[in-house]
């Protein structure tokens, strides 16, 4: 790259921004709207005097710039961040009737309202994703992660064209929150796969999995060329007057109304969706579109529905898990007939023995299926399943294929009956099942598939995050006798790893600071990693909120495990006897050695700088969607507040949830704000 020589003059400094301008709004006609205006050799001629112009003279490149989407080098990983206002997921519908009972229950919560307007939108098959736009600038975009936090992968969003860097607004609202589905248009996906054949890499099962693989891509230069799309379909605009100055002019009222909004400033939003006046125009768009979506150039799954009505929206609120004024259409799942050439078994993590249906590969939504679970033994009697039957196969979107029936009309005569096996198939040792479980069981604790599945299991993204600890490498540790449990990892030296096939120094070093790496990883990660039976990525959460130390937890009897809110008897005994096994606690003693977390880091009290909620008092009531009543009082307190048991007239907020109760009545009369779990968020996002 050449040094500038020279300041740039007002004439240079003017015509790079001309030329952005230019390019920017050739994008949008392209990518947006569909319609373009410009010549691709006028656009190839524009874009690359701009790029000559900010490479002499790189003090003119801004963050918006077009020449700025794609990265120079890769990222060495992505982190995790909270989400200012959390992505709720939608409950599921999956006929008329699901449809009717839903109108019916929000009704009865707002039983005053008469007719009201609905929204239809194609659900996109694709990944979710929440963008932050500052001032009118991109300056975050994450993955949905598990709707409270995700991954920040902002290089990688900005690669996508239909994306604006900069909302197309000369006065933009200082905080705006975007929420879309980021995905692989049909052509596209063929298209990378075929590439991909011709490389001699694997392909991709379905959009859907490539867009999400292409989303955590380190390099952004890959993503790039993969040329994701994104369809906005949620718009957020913190209110700045509750915290006492004038709000923002943008005063969208509906759904429609924010579509539109997402549409002119730059965005690009469904075309296909449909304001309805009424449930029974709601259904025809939904039958309309189970036929017609085939026609489509990329994959969808259903429909969602929304009220229009931002007011009806407030009123209405949320359950403990779902908004009550949307809900998602879920179309049938896709079936078709296939042969049954085998059953196979896998050994999973915990010892479970699954059979597995080996098929004759059949196309089933948008995918090649070619194997299908089949549970377990007592699913195969259930079936009368043999080896060489017909039998029809389902599949929807991402859940796992599986053999649904029969076609015993088409047996043949050489069909072939199967029994589980009595040893496992990995290790050779004698299976059990227990009388109070349907699965068959290893329970050898050195089973290689055991030891694999622990392993890859401790690497997983929602676990430690081991950044290059996949299958493959796994595989090759419990071949070679490398490692033995999960402490082994973090004994593992460059030159122990170099003995792998295939691990120069460079790639045995990246491996070695990865696994270092995972030892920042908190407390929730470790104990999720572990893979304790029933204690997933949400419960590990959930549990270590309430037992801070990895003593306190060992220690605690089943009834006050049982006792947290949303763990219960079968996971209180699975983590209380899980504790209790000698070879357990030697991996902790281990894990403790290595100096990974076992003990949640003691947050710091709010400082003289961190007071923007000092002199209000605020009463929480009722269950809240995603946070325990001591997270939301904790996080006011760390902003400044106060949170007190009773509601008075010098009450400030109200944060209300379900089965609010008295004290939301008491608010109500006295004439106190009141906030639900999302609104207190942003207040709290909007003044830090």
């Amino acid at each position: 790259m050449e040094q500038p020589t020279a300041q740039p003059t007002p004439a240079i400094a003017a015509r790079v921004l001309e030329l952005r301008k230019l390019v920017q709004k050739a994008s949008y006609e392209y990518y947006v709207l569909d319609a373009p205006a410009m010549e691709d050799a006028v656009y190839d001629q524009l874009y690359r005097e701009l790029k000559d112009l900010e490479i002499q003279y790189p003090e003119l490149i801004t963050p918006d710039s077009p020449t700025q989407r794609v990265g120079e080098r890769p990222a060495s990983q992505f982190t995790s961040v909270r989400h200012n206002v959390p992505l709720y997921s939608l409950e599921n519908a999956f006929g008329n009737a699901d449809l009717n009972t839903w109108q019916e229950r929000w009704r009865r919560v707002a039983p005053d309202v008469g007719a009201a307007e609905y929204i239809c939108e194609l659900k996109i098959d694709g990944n979710a994703i929440a963008l932050t736009y500052e001032n009118g600038l991109l300056v975050r975009g994450a993955t949905r992660g598990d709707g409270i936090s995700g991954e920040e992968i902002t290089q990688n969003i900005k690669t996508i064209r239909s994306i604006p860097l900069r909302l197309n607004l000369d006065n933009p609202p200082p905080s705006v929150e975007v929420r879309g589905e980021a995905f692989l248009p049909l052509d596209v996906f063929e298209q990378i796969n075929q590439e991909r054949a011709q490389a001699g890499e694997a392909s991709f099962a379905n959009p859907r999995n490539a867009a999400a693989g292409t989303l955590r891509q380190l390099d952004s230069r890959i993503v790039a060329k993969r040329r994701l799309d994104f369809f906005a379909y949620t718009l957020h605009i913190p209110d700045a007057s509750a915290q006492g100055e004038v709000s923002h002019p943008f005063q969208i009222q509906s759904q429609w109304e924010a579509l539109e909004w997402l549409q002119q400033v730059g965005f690009r939003v469904n075309p296909n969706r449909e304001r309805c006046p009424n449930l029974e125009a709601v259904k025809a768009y939904c039958d309309r579109w189970s036929t017609e979506r085939v026609e489509l150039p990329y994959m969808t799954d259903g429909v969602v529905i929304k009220i229009n009505s931002f007011d009806l929206q407030t009123q209405l609120g949320f359950t403990q898990k779902f908004p009550r004024w949307a809900i998602a259409l879920k179309y049938p799942a896709e079936e078709a007939p296939t042969l049954l050439e085998n059953i196979s078994v896998n050994v999973g993590r915990t010892g479970a023995i699954t059979p597995v249906a080996e098929l004759k590969p059949v196309q089933l939504a948008g995918t090649t299926v070619s194997r299908a679970t089949l549970h377990n033994r007592d699913r195969i009697a259930e079936l009368d399943i043999h080896i060489g039957d017909t039998v029809i196969v389902r599949k929807a979107g991402e859940i796992i294929p599986e053999v649904v029936r029969v076609l015993k009309e088409l047996r043949p005569a050489d069909a072939r009956s199967f029994t589980m096996p009595t040893h496992c198939p990995e290790c050779g040792q004698p299976v059990v099942k227990p009388e109070t479980e349907a699965v068959t069981r290893c329970i050898n604790a050195s089973c290689p598939a055991i030891l694999r599945g622990a392993l890859i299991h401790w690497a997983s993204r929602d676990a430690l995050d081991i950044n290059g600890l996949g299958e493959k490498l796994v595989q090759q540790f419990v071949e070679h006798s490398l490692v033995h449990s999960v402490a082994d990892l973090y004994d593992l030296t460059t030159e122990r790893l170099m003995t792998l096939e295939r691990m120069g120094q460079k790639s045995a070093q990246k491996l070695v600071n990865a696994i270092a790496h995972s030892k920042d990883q908190p407390w929730s990660r470790v104990l999720y990693g572990l893979g304790i039976r029933h204690v997933g990525s949400v419960n590990a959460q959930t549990l270590t909120a309430q037992f801070p130390s990895v003593e306190q937890l060992a220690s605690a009897e089943v009834s006050a495990i049982a006792s947290v809110y949303g763990i219960g008897s079968e996971i209180a005994q699975a983590v209380h006897q899980w504790f209790r096994i000698p070879a357990n606690q030697t991996l902790i003693e281990r894990l403790r050695a290595a100096r990974l977390q076992f003990a949640a880091e003691v947050t710091a009290q709010p400082t003289s700088g961190n007071q923007a909620l000092a002199g209000k008092t605020f009463v929480i009531t009722g269950t809240l969607p995603t946070l325990k009543r001591d997270e939301a009082k904790a996080m006011i307190q760390q902003a400044g507040g106060k949170v007190t048991d009773s509601v008075s007239a010098k009450t400030g907020y109200l944060v209300a949830g379900e089965n609010a109760g008295s004290k939301l009545e008491k608010a109500q009369s006295l004439g106190v704000p009141q906030l639900t779990e999302a609104e207190l968020l942003a207040l709290i996002a909007s003044i830090q």
